[in-house]
């Protein structure tokens, strides 16, 4: 098992030239990592990444997750063996089947194999293997390879997912599984439980919105507005939470209309701590430390950080990280 590490995810909603700021901010402060999200109608993470890997000479840079169903294997190789070079060998690639879809008429019907046959796919042409590769969905003919030599052809790779079976199916190819939009040590707990069944097991990485402030009601309240949009996807997801249904539909609808105020008044503090690290510096400490704990090996603070990006980077950095590592020390 890893030793415990911490990392920062960013959004893509920033302009190109505030992510290599950013990034040495998080290196300076020592993070362990750093993370950007490839959600769809965001900025695609590629160029992000690049000016992150170009900016950085130590911290792990990575995309969590990109998906094959809106951007082919082949071009997710070739993009991540371009930040693997710019990075040093710095990278990893997460992989998982993401959300809204539907919003380009995507409906996956085999989504575990799709993703195991991916991750198949990119490692083929990383390794500049000739000869073809069988499958349903991303099969190779062979007698090609990539026409440049990739930096590192066994680039870790990063699952995404919640399912039992997509984890049972490409559990054999990645390094890490992460457990997204959660900060419930319970869930921890059940996805180490479900690892250990078959021996040696990935390492587990928990994320979630992460809102840090001196001023513990801004931080809840900036949190709330932040969670909301996700809390009625993972609350389904997560099989150790005994939640309202009715409450989460009530949300959902909500967020659905942009009735902000409406969802934000629906999530209560305990509510809260099951979907985000927020509030004082000390409180999100303690609850890295739980999450540690539970069986974390990484925990990733997500978007927004804090009030400002800039402000929240640097009170995790001063503040809640010498309370992580003097708790593991």
């Amino acid at each position: 098992m890893s030793a415990p590490t911490i990392s920062i995810a960013f959004q893509t909603d920033k302009p190109l030239n505030a992510y290599g700021r950013l990034a040495q901010i998080a290196e300076n402060y020592s993070f362990d990592g750093i993370t950007v999200y490839n959600d769809l109608l965001y900025q695609p993470a590629w160029l992000p990444l690049l000016e992150i890997a170009r900016a950085t000479s130590r911290v792990r840079v990575g995309p969590a997750a990109v998906n094959p169903f809106t951007c082919h294997p082949i071009n997710i190789a070739a993009n991540i063996a371009l930040i693997d070079e710019m990075s040093n060998g710095r990278s990893y690639l997460g992989f998982a089947r993401g959300a809204w879809l539907d919003f380009v008429g995507l409906q996956p019907q085999n989504a575990p194999q799709q993703l195991r046959e991916a991750m198949a796919c990119v490692r083929h042409l990383l390794q500049k293997r000739t000869e073809p590769l069988p499958g349903d969905y991303f099969p190779l003919a062979g007698g090609e390879a990539f026409r440049w030599t990739a930096v590192n052809p066994n680039i870790p790779f990063l699952l995404g997912s919640w399912g039992q079976k997509t984890i049972a199916v490409c559990r054999p190819l990645v390094d890490e599984i992460k457990l997204g939009g959660t900060a419930n040590p319970g869930a921890v707990r059940w996805l180490r439980q479900q690892l250990a069944i078959e021996g040696s097991a990935p390492d587990i990485v928990v994320g979630a919105v992460s809102v840090v402030s001196e001023d513990r009601a801004e931080a809840l309240t900036l949190a709330r507005r932040e969670v909301a949009l996700y809390l009625p996807i993972v609350a389904r997801l997560d099989p150790t939470l005994a939640l309202d249904l009715e409450l989460v539909g009530r949300l959902e609808t909500a967020v659905n209309q942009h009735e902000w105020e409406t969802a934000v008044s629906l999530i209560s503090d305990e509510l809260l701590k099951k979907f985000a690290l927020a509030g004082t510096p000390s409180e999100i400490g303690q609850q890295t430390l739980e999450l540690l704990a539970a069986g974390a090996n990484r925990v990733e603070f997500g978007t927004p950080h804090g009030i400002t990006s800039h402000d929240g980077l640097c009170l995790l950095g001063k503040k809640v990280l010498p309370i992580v590592r003097k708790a593991l020390t």
